[in-house]
């Protein structure tokens, strides 16, 4: 947060590398976002003691640690099946070394936290996630791809096996490969990476695999042959099981990617029944390899990514502006984490299924996401619930990355926001310099000030984090409090005691606070309360925009607010004078001249308006109109 006194023009960044803006994006891509109504108290999580968060940067590379393994399991488990030699050699410790990281992972599983799809809730009870990987088929099969067959037969009988039944038994590692499936899934979402490249990476690790595997079972059936010169390789080597590891893979390989690509230089053929079934099936296979290969290429480049291609194009275009307009740095970050969180939050706040849904369905679902938040807020404590509801169901809710300002000071009340979840700071602008003035929370509420006093917003409110909230616009809030005058009171009463609260700083950056609390020392009874609700929305503020809301032909006086001054509308003034009262338009003229000079200090006898016009009827007055009393 910025210190008071820091120099910091609004609109002035400290510049960042780009390295940093990338990592901020892509921590907003690839967090968990918390659901909406969900209050979070700070930035992270609070787990249970011993739980591990499936999103922790730690875990996460430790699963990428296993993927590095899980390729190798791939492609040995293979190769050991194929060639006795490579069973028998470095291979099988190596092996005992990659189970025994894989064990580990076993035992941490009971630790991780999971994530439950049915209600978006981070599950992080012990026994529910021991229970859920037991009951699983993950469990049996982690542990069966993970057993060290050949060193418990070398513990039980005193030797090594690498026979065939051990060799088939190593290929329940290929269970493994699922976690690859896993890394490319969170891969394609990371926006540091290119969807295009990493798309492209898997198709080939495919390949390659299916290239590996053929070629090996190929190998195998002839080194199980006999005799061997009945053969595919045994025709030209005959003696190629005395030939080395790689000499045989090799020639494999050669005849894989011969047959996969559909070349048949014709060196290597079927020379028996089992091979010829072998090549067929091999054959279809790779008609359904290739047609899968082209059409996700074909999918990757037309279709398939259209929200993530429309992203990157948003965030390009938005990036390109502000090149060519030669922003700075930090208004790139922000307009980048904005586009960002716009994207990744739309299934969240799903408005495509909402905006179907008949308006009954929408408020209870409102109602139920944000019903607490709103009732814990300062401003609808003790209203009823009949208000509580309508309001509830009109608020819009919405996601703001950090360091990202909600409100801008000077700018025209629109709306008012409750904090759901997250952390923002109020501060000031005075010559170009930024003042810190206080911090919000969830259930707190930012831009209520310039709502109901109907002036520009006071204070920029920027996030300090991924926050949430929810907002109701001026004219919405305005219709309700006049339709609930109890519920206006009780909001009136409210606000009040929170004006009356607050600290040196804030009411030093409102002086028209002053007379309006002094106005107020006294609390209401039952005789004054209407009265002293109404005098508390006289406020003394200037309104130097001339800008007025739209009128509304309905209300009628006591309801409508009027601003006046206290000279001629030709008459040039620079005194305070030309800061006007803004006041609720009494029942009559004899009334409103009263009420003008206890504001003005000065009676006058005549009310003109600002094209000069005299008014004679009370009832052709509009709200915020602007009256002259001289």
């Amino acid at each position: 947060m910025a210190e008071k006194g820091s120099s910091t023009a609004p609109l002035l960044f400290r510049r960042r590398s780009s390295s940093e803006m990338k990592n901020k994006s892509a921590s907003v891509s690839s967090s968990l976002l918390p659901a909406f109504g969900t209050v979070v108290d700070d930035g992270d999580l609070h787990l249970k003691r011993n739980v591990i968060a499936p999103y922790d940067r730690r875990y996460r590379w430790w699963q990428t640690f296993l993927v590095g393994l899980v390729i190798y399991s791939a492609w040995a488990s293979i190769l050991e099946l194929t060639f006795d030699k490579a069973a028998n050699g470095v291979l099988l410790f190596i092996d005992l070394v990659v189970d025994f990281f894989f064990a580990i992972d076993i035992i941490l599983t009971f630790f991780v936290a999971y994530f439950d799809t049915s209600n978006f809730v981070l599950v992080d009870d012990h026994l529910k996630i021991a229970f859920r990987y037991v009951t699983r088929f993950w469990l049996f099969m982690d542990v069966a791809s993970t057993i060290p067959f050949s060193l418990i037969n070398k513990i039980l009988i005193g030797e090594w096996h690498t026979g065939q039944v051990f060799g088939l038994l190593n290929l329940l590692r290929l269970w493994r490969l699922h976690r690859v499936g896993e890394l490319f899934k969170r891969l394609e979402k990371d926006i540091r990476f290119s969807y295009f490249w990493t798309r492209l990476l898997k198709l080939i690790c495919v390949t390659l695999f299916a290239v590996h595997s053929a070629g090996c079972f190929y190998y195998w059936l002839a080194a199980r042959h006999k005799p061997s010169e009945h053969t595919w390789i045994g025709r030209l080597i005959g003696d190629f099981k005395q030939k080395g590891v790689w000499h045989g893979y090799t020639c494999s390989i050669y005849w894989s990617i011969v047959t996969l690509t559909s070349v048949g230089y014709g060196e290597f053929y079927s020379m028996n029944e089992g091979e010829k079934i072998f090549n067929s099936i091999y054959m279809l296979f790779n008609m359904g390899l290739i047609a899968y290969i082209i059409g996700n290429i074909t999918n990757l480049v037309v279709q398939s990514v259209v929200k993530t291609f429309a992203m990157r194009d948003s965030i390009n275009e938005v990036m390109r502006y502000a090149i060519k307009n030669q922003l700075p740095e930090g208004m790139r970050e922000q307009m980048l984490a904005h586009m960002q969180l716009k994207f990744n939050t739309a299934e969240l706040q799903q408005e495509e299924v909402l905006k179907d849904l008949p308006k009954a369905i929408r408020s209870s679902i409102a109602q139920h996401l944000f019903w607490k938040t709103v009732e814990k807020t300062y401003l609808f404590q003790g209203v009823s619930d009949d208000f509580l509801s309508q309001l509830v169901s009109e608020m819009k809710a919405e996601y703001f990355p950090p360091r990202i300002e909600i409100i801008l000071q000077n700018e025209i009340p629109t709306d008012f926001y409750i904090l759901v979840s997250g952390a923002v700071d109020m501060v000031t602008y005075k010559n170009g310099t930024e003042q810190f003035l206080s911090n919000l929370e969830s259930a707190d509420m930012a831009g209520e000030i310039g709502v109901i006093f109907n002036i520009p917003q006071p204070f920029t409110v920027r996030t300090k984090r991924l926050s949430q909230v929810i907002r109701i616009s001026h004219h919405q809030f305005k219709q309700m409090v006049q339709s609930e005058s109890g519920d206006g009171k009780i909001i009136i009463a409210n606000f009040m005691e929170y004006l009356r609260g607050l600290e040196k700083d804030m009411l030093q950056e409102l002086p028209f606070l002053t007379e309006l609390l002094a106005d107020q020392n006294v609390q209401p009874t039952s005789q004054n309360e209407e009265k002293q609700n109404r005098e508390t929305m006289d406020s003394t503020y200037g309104n130097p925009t001339g800008t007025s809301n739209t009128s509304d032909p309905s209300l009628s006086a006591g309801t409508i607010r009027v601003i006046i001054y206290g000279y001629h509308p030709s008459k040039k003034t620079m005194s305070g004078d030309r800061f006007g009262k803004l006041i609720y338009l009494p029942n009559s003229i004899a009334d409103l001249f009263n009420l003008a000079e206890k504001k003005l200090g000065k009676r006058g006898s005549t009310i003109l308006m600002a094209d000069g016009s005299e008014v004679e009827d009370l009832s052709a007055l509009r709200e915020n109109d602007h009256l002259f009393i001289v």
